[in-house]
């Protein structure tokens, strides 16, 4: 199974200690991404944003500095909201880094879990399915060797079209879902590799979703893709300090989203019941987020694991630490 890390580059302000700017935490991110190669890790992702306490608003970019200065691990998004987006110049970002990068692109389309691009682009809420639907569509035509020609609804018509440059191979597209069965079915359909946000509650109660998905792939004549899982947590050399490093931060960011979409506040009753057996929250020592992480794969299937250490933006040394223990001790013991 592969293992890696994610960011969204949370810049939260935590107690006394302010927000970073955003050069800062973009910085601390491409250090971060750097320090999981050299962890023996096998992947980082950068979401895509379009607000104040995200600095990642063009994750190609940070991916590209990535690419620099690294040679081995896989550089992904976390997500692309490609509803938002123009799947040609969506391509066209991609190849680049894939280019850029010797083949180490991937793409991961979703349609946004904030709405704010919406908006900012041009883009109706209303359509909110049928453009993810087009633009996916048309970005899986782009792929293919050959002129495109297509039309649809939200962008203007490509007439026996080549976007450049090509990859090598088609360029790997996954679909990440936060839990629909109706998204989790088109990426089986598709044959597309489909990856999970498991966020609150007990990651069992998505093997439903997986069944599904494989029952989809059969449906399509796919053969087996890959599945992975996107999910809060942190580690600590002993269980008391990743509570301590962690609690607060993450408490206060998911607070924070609770109030625009109207939840309770985090309390510490459910985050101990989250970080608990069963529970979604992966923080603790390198062994109990091991016998979590096996534990998850075993139930899912998975393929990969990627874990999303600043929910709330942690200071920069304990996240290099926490890659560190990931690392060295997790990844032996998982794989």
């Amino acid at each position: 199974m592969e293992l890696g890390l994610t960011t969204f580059a949370e810049r939260h302000a935590v107690g006394d200690r302010p927000a970073p700017n955003a050069g800062e935490r973009l910085r601390q991110v491409v250090e971060e991404a750097v320090a999981t190669e050299r962890a023996g890790l096998d992947v980082y992702g950068v979401g895509e944003h379009h607000r104040e306490d995200f600095a990642a608003s063009a994750p190609e970019m940070v991916l590209a500095t990535i690419a620099g200065r690294t040679e081995r691990i896989q550089l992904t998004t976390a997500v692309s909201v490609l509803s938002s987006d123009d799947p040609v110049r969506l391509y066209e970002r991609f190849a680049t880094l894939d280019a850029l990068s010797n083949g180490r692109a991937e793409l991961m389309a979703g349609r946004g879990s904030f709405t704010e691009s919406f908006p900012l682009f041009g883009y109706d809420l209303g359509d909110y399915d049928e453009l993810f639907a087009e633009k996916l569509a048309l970005l899986l035509h782009l792929r293919e060797e050959g002129p495109v020609t297509w039309s649809g609804k939200f962008r203007a018509p490509l007439r026996d079209t080549i976007v450049y440059p090509r990859t090598d191979r088609p360029l790997p597209v996954w679909i990440a879902v936060g839990g629909s069965p109706e998204s989790v079915a088109r990426a089986g359909l598709l044959g597309l590799p489909l990856a999970i946000a498991i966020i609150g509650g007990a990651p069992a109660r998505f093997r439903p979703l997986v069944d599904l998905y494989h029952r989809a792939l059969e449906q399509g004549g796919h053969e087996r893709q890959p599945v992975a899982v996107h999910a809060h947590g942190y580690l600590a050399d002993t269980d008391e300090q990743a509570v301590a490093d962690f609690y607060e931060p993450y408490a206060a960011a998911m607070s924070g989203l609770g109030r625009e979409r109207g939840w309770g506040p985090m309390t510490r009753t459910q985050f101990d019941a989250l970080r608990g057996p069963g529970g979604s929250l992966f923080v603790g020592n390198p062994d109990h987020v091991a016998e979590k992480v096996a534990d998850i794969r075993d139930t899912l299937g998975l393929d990969r694991f990627m874990l999303h250490p600043s929910v709330g933006t942690l200071p920069h040394d304990k996240v290099l630490h926490a890659i560190e223990l990931l690392g060295a001790k997790v990844a032996p013991q998982v794989r």
